[in-house]
Formats: structure tokens, C-alpha cells, sequence
């Protein structure tokens, strides 16, 4: 990718404000492929979503296995020339079963082997705390002036862009 020296244009708290920003742009014609939407102080969040027993991990194990063996399966089965449809399903049906069964196993095991630690499912994502939208150099004057026409919306801006107050900004250079 060819890094160029980019401008921030304006800064968001959601990430579908950014969005909308950029989509106005876009109608706009603005070019758009030099322009990006960045997070900025990403953060780690573990939700936590309840307590992990023997039959959760089985369960668990279970999903995860029977997707890998149900193909696994179905390529062992494509491999047989004579009848490849039947025999793909067949062993597509086989796979998943035998998959599901593998993936219980390896489930409890693991389960068992952290001995009472991290007895709990979580699901992770990152979360910024804001979206700063950026455009190259070359082009960030044109996209602070396109802004100004933008309505505003329901959700609210940091209020450092120029996208609310149609005024040109000098944003900090982003490589």
C-alpha cells in the first residue's frame, strides 16, 4: 500500500458517524479511496457471557468439530470418482458426527485441564474510543468543504471536525 501523508478531516465516537461522514463524501464524489476511517486508542473488551461447566465445554468442543469434520468429510468424498455426490454427502454426514464427537472429547480435556481456572465463556472484541476520519493530503481541503453540507445527525461528533461547522480544519498529519 502506498503510505502518503494523510489529515485528519474529523473525529467521531461511533463508528457509524464515521461512516455516514465518509458515505457523504462518496455521494459527494469526492474521491473516497484516499480517504479512511481509523479507531484510535483501541482497547481490548472480554464480555463475559456465563459460567463454563463440563457440559458447556462438550458443547463447545462439540460446534467447533463438527464444521471441520462435516468438510473434511465431504472432500474425502469428492475424491471418489464413481459416485461423488452420495458418497461426498455420506461421508460429509460421517465427518460432521465424528467431528462433533472429536471436538466434545478435546473439549472436556481442556476443560480439565485448567483445573477450575477460567471456568467462564467470553466472547473479545476491540472497542476505539473514537473514529478519526483522514483523507491524503492532496485531497483533505476538498473533503473539509464537502462536510458543511452534511445534516446532522442523531448521534453526536467530538466537535473536532469541520464536518458540523463547515470551517476548514488543519488536522494532524497521519503516516
Amino acid at each position: 500500500m502506498n503510505e502518503q501523508a494523510r489529515r485528519t478531516i474529523a473525529s467521531y465516537t461511533t463508528c457509524q458517524e464515521a461512516e455516514r461522514a465518509v458515505d457523504h463524501l462518496s455521494d459527494r464524489g469526492s474521491p473516497v479511496e484516499r480517504a479512511a476511517v481509523i479507531g484510535q486508542d483501541v482497547r481490548l473488551v472480554e464480555q463475559v457471557t456465563g459460567p463454563m461447566g463440563l457440559g458447556g465445554a462438550a458443547l463447545h468442543g462439540a460446534a467447533s468439530g463438527a464444521p471441520a469434520g462435516a468438510l473434511i468429510g465431504w472432500i474425502f468424498g469428492l475424491l471418489n470418482w464413481l459416485d461423488p455426490v452420495v458418497s461426498g454427502l455420506l461421508l460429509a454426514l460421517y465427518g460432521l458426527v465424528l467431528g462433533a464427537l472429536v471436538g466434545a472429547l478435546l473439549g472436556l480435556v481442556v476443560h480439565a485441564a485448567r483445573r477450575g481456572r477460567r471456568d467462564f465463556a467470553s466472547v473479545s472484541f476491540m472497542q476505539p474510543s473514537q473514529y478519526d476520519v483522514v483523507a491524503d493530503e492532496a485531497v483533505a481541503e476538498e473533503a473539509v468543504r464537502l462536510p458543511a453540507e452534511l445534516p446532522s445527525g442523531t448521534g453526536t461528533s467530538t466537535g473536532s471536525g469541520a464536518w458540523k461547522s463547515g470551517r476548514p480544519r488543519s488536522g494532524r498529519a497521519v503516516t
